[in-house]
């Protein structure tokens, strides 16, 4: 089952553009990790036509509140419908169970004893001084923390999570997560 793991920096935030929508933002770059080829590749805004044939390929998006943030914005660059692929939100996925939000750095803390290497708003920071190769970095880093989270969710049936000190456990239905489903797209549309 080939799976994208994917994340978004932007080159812009809501206040920037008077919006919270986060469809109207502007992409910097996308992140990802395939894993039919296992290997990690980023895209700039101007060379997403490369990405479309991978996403279409894909059996499963995976991402971290990618579901409200990640698909609407690239969608609206994306000449088709990804809500067509099958996704997986895992904060989505940690919200159904726990009853609120909690941030990536705080699973990867817990889960992995790692911590993310920075945050959107350094990200922002980086892409404006014209820091590219940083934020291209920080972005795949965060493909890479999400990923290992995916795989330990999948291995384990749950995740953790640092708060106030101490770790906590989620325990999620990852029974569904890695199985066919017909809104995959599997096949390109030539570009």
């Amino acid at each position: 089952m080939r799976t994208i793991v994917f994340d978004i920096e932007t080159a812009n935030w809501m206040s920037d553009i008077g919006s919270s929508n986060p469809a109207d933002l502007t992409i910097a770059l996308v992140g990802i990790h395939d894993s039919e080829t296992d290997t990690y590749q980023s895209f700039l805004e101007h060379e997403l036509p490369q990405l479309w044939k991978i996403l279409e390929q894909a059996d499963i998006l995976v991402g971290y509140n990618s579901d409200h943030f990640d698909i609407p914005l690239l969608n609206k660059y994306y000449p088709g419908e990804l809500s067509r692929i099958k996704s997986l939100d895992i904060m989505k996925e940690v919200y159904e169970t726990l009853g609120r939000r909690i941030k990536l750095d705080a699973i990867a803390r817990g889960t992995l004893g790692e911590k993310k290497s920075a945050d959107g708003i350094q990200s922002l920071r980086w892409w404006k001084a014209g820091e590219i190769e940083k934020v291209r970095k920080y972005c795949l880093k965060d493909v890479e923390i999400t990923k290992k989270v995916f795989d330990y969710a999948c291995k384990n049936g749950y995740v953790k999570y640092r708060e106030l000190g101490k770790t906590r456990e989620v325990k999620l239905d990852t029974s569904k997560w890695l199985t066919e489903d017909s809104r995959a797209l599997t096949h390109t549309l030539g570009f």
